[in-house]
Parts: structure tokens; C-alpha cells; sequence
């Protein structure tokens, strides 16, 4: 009786979701029941304190077991090479972020732009490059997790902040959840343009340690398998021509395309949680080569709207954008990619 008393309480304050007939997932699979999802959420609570606890006793055996476990990171390097020069490519990335951005953004979901200007003395890559351009965005994101992260997170922390230092050719991106996860979650993205065919071996001038833990992954956007959701054949590289004559890619296109460009993206991931740290990691990973691959095949095969244009175009379409984001984001459906 003082259980249900105690539940009922917490029903009329918000804490527990009300009780009733428990609804499906999308897929089929059952939604678990309201008090599983606090157990759940209070056990990871406690196992994310436990770092912290543990370095009150350095001593302790288990507790340095729990730190190791939790400072593991992944770190991956997907090589996308491209039939245009790093000149076309930073106006074809550019413009195809807004237009991507727009898709992915309606119902009170998507993307919330807060800050977009230049900055300077900011040293990247080890003080090469300083000056740029700095954004900031925040990701609403509540339909677009899979059900497991829905399940851990309380409502309103599925919000990821994006801070970009955009120094072209070279470009860093740092991904967090600070509302919730504070300092347990970082996707990091670094990413060098160059004018090769994926052929250097250490872009990002990692240390032996670093290359000791780096995984390397090409992408071939014309011949890697895509999901059948994701698939369309007006962004199929293997069947597009651009006006220009660029495309259709075939065979081995990567080892013998004029112009050519690759583009290495070092992505470094960390997730302290125990007990889900490996399978959240292989998550990330998972949707970070799906993304690179599903956009770099809609970058090249909308080629033709935005070869004409220059880096005064592509700023005035980035504060037209930021226009149109904030009204879709409070009017309309949720868009865009769905979680696999």
C-alpha cells in the first residue's frame, strides 16, 4: 500500500509516467512499463557516479577496474573520396548542411541554429589553422534516438549541443548532451579536406598511441550498400550525370576520377555509462558512416545546383536557412531520418 501511494504521488508530481495500457514501440516491440524505466534510469544514475566515488578511493581495486572500463573511447577514420576539387567541395558541403538541416527539421524537432559568425585564434591541428567560421546549434532529437536510449533518458534531455570551428579545409565539430549527460558523452569530429584519393596514412598527425587505437574505413559512396529506407535513386552516384559530364561512377571510379578530393574524418567517441558504454559506442559508430554515406551521395548528386555558386552565395542561403529552420522547427510534422 505505501509503494502504490508512494507511485501515485509521483504520478501527480510528473516523475513516473501516468500508469495504463503500455502502447507498442513503432516496430513491434513492447514498450517497457513506466516503473522498469525508473529502475533502469536510477541504476545507471549510480553507475555513472561511480567514477567519481571510486577516485575518493583510489586504492580500491574494483574502482580502478570501473575507471578503466569507463575512459575507453572509440576512435574511427572514414576516408570519402569525391569527384570534385577541396575548392567545390567546401561550397557543395556547405550548402547541402542547410539543405539537409531543413529536412531534418519540423514538429518541434530538428535543428535550432544559436550562433553563427567568425572567429579567431582559435589553433586547430596543432596551431596550422586559427581562423573561421563558429557555429552552434542545438539537435531536438525525441524521435530519432533508438528505443534504448529513449528508454534511459528522462523527457527533455534527448537535446544534443553542436559547436563547429569551421577552418576549411580543416574542421572540428564536438557533439555533448550537457543538460544530461554532461561530461559522459562526447562525439568528436575532425575533419581534413585534401586532394588525394585516400592514400595518406595520417592526415590528423596522431600520435602512435592514437594510431595504435584507430580504426580506418573508406567509403565508397557509389558502391557501398545503403539501407532500403535510405535509398533513392535520384542520389544513386552509379546511375547520376551531372550537366557538366561528372558521373555516373562505376568500377573502381575512386582510382582514375579527375578532378578528385577525399575528405578524413577522425570521429572519437566516449560514452561513460556502464553497462551500455560498448553498445551505445557501436551505435554512434553505426549512424556516423550511414550519415557520411547517405549525405556525400546527396552532396554529389545535387552538383548542379550549387557548382554556379560562391562562398557570398552560400552565407546569404545559411542566414535564410536559419530563418526558415526556426519556423519549421515550431510548426508542422517531424521529418527526416528515422533510427535503424
Amino acid at each position: 500500500m505505501r509503494a502504490r501511494t508512494a507511485e501515485r504521488r509521483g504520478e501527480e508530481e510528473g516523475r513516473l509516467e501516468p500508469r495504463g495500457e503500455e502502447e507498442d514501440e513503432p516496430d513491434g516491440r513492447p514498450r517497457p512499463r513506466p516503473r522498469q524505466r525508473q529502475r533502469f534510469r536510477r541504476r545507471l544514475s549510480l553507475a555513472a557516479a561511480a567514477p567519481a566515488a571510486a577516485s575518493d578511493q583510489p586504492g580500491s581495486a574494483k574502482c580502478q577496474q570501473e575507471l578503466h572500463h569507463t575512459s575507453t573511447m572509440l576512435i574511427t577514420e572514414y576516408r570519402v573520396t569525391l569527384p570534385m576539387s577541396v575548392e567545390e567541395y567546401q561550397v557543395g558541403q556547405l550548402f547541402s548542411v542547410a539543405e539537409a538541416s531543413l529536412n531534418e527539421t519540423g514538429g518541434g524537432e530538428g535543428v535550432e541554429v544559436l550562433n553563427n559568425e567568425p572567429y579567431d585564434d582559435v589553433p586547430l591541428l596543432g596551431g596550422k589553422f586559427t581562423q573561421g567560421q563558429y557555429t552552434r546549434k542545438v539537435y531536438h532529437l525525441a524521435s530519432k534516438v533508438p528505443t534504448l536510449v529513449k528508454w534511459i533518458a528522462p523527457r527533455g534531455s534527448l537535446e544534443i549541443l553542436e559547436e563547429a570551428w569551421n577552418a576549411y579545409p580543416y574542421c572540428k565539430t564536438v557533439l555533448t548532451n550537457p543538460g544530461y549527460m554532461k561530461n559522459n558523452f562526447f562525439i568528436k569530429v575532425e575533419t581534413y579536406h585534401i586532394p588525394d584519393r585516400g592514400e595518406t596514412q595520417n592526415a590528423h598527425e596522431l600520435t602512435p598511441e592514437q594510431l595504435s587505437m584507430r580504426k580506418v574505413v573508406h567509403i565508397d559512396i557509389a558502391n557501398d550498400r545503403v539501407l532500403a529506407n535510405d535509398y533513392k535513386s535520384s542520389e544513386d552516384p552509379s546511375k547520376f550525370r551531372s550537366k557538366g559530364g561528372r558521373g555516373p561512377l562505376k568500377g573502381q571510379w575512386m582510382k582514375t576520377v579527375e578532378p578528385v578530393m577525399t575528405a578524413y574524418k577522425l570521429v572519437t567517441i566516449e560514452f561513460k555509462w556502464l553497462g551500455l558504454q560498448n553498445k551505445v559506442e557501436r551505435y554512434a559508430q553505426d549512424a556516423e558512416r550511414r550519415l557520411f554515406t547517405n549525405f556525400h551521395r546527396q552532396l554529389f548528386c545535387s552538383i548542379d545546383r550549387w557548382i554556379d555558386l560562391n562562398m557570398d552565395d552560400i552565407r546569404k542561403l545559411e542566414a535564410k536557412t536559419q530563418q526558415e529552420l526556426e519556423r519549421q522547427r515550431k510548426t508542422g510534422e517531424v521529418r527526416g531520418t528515422r533510427p535503424v
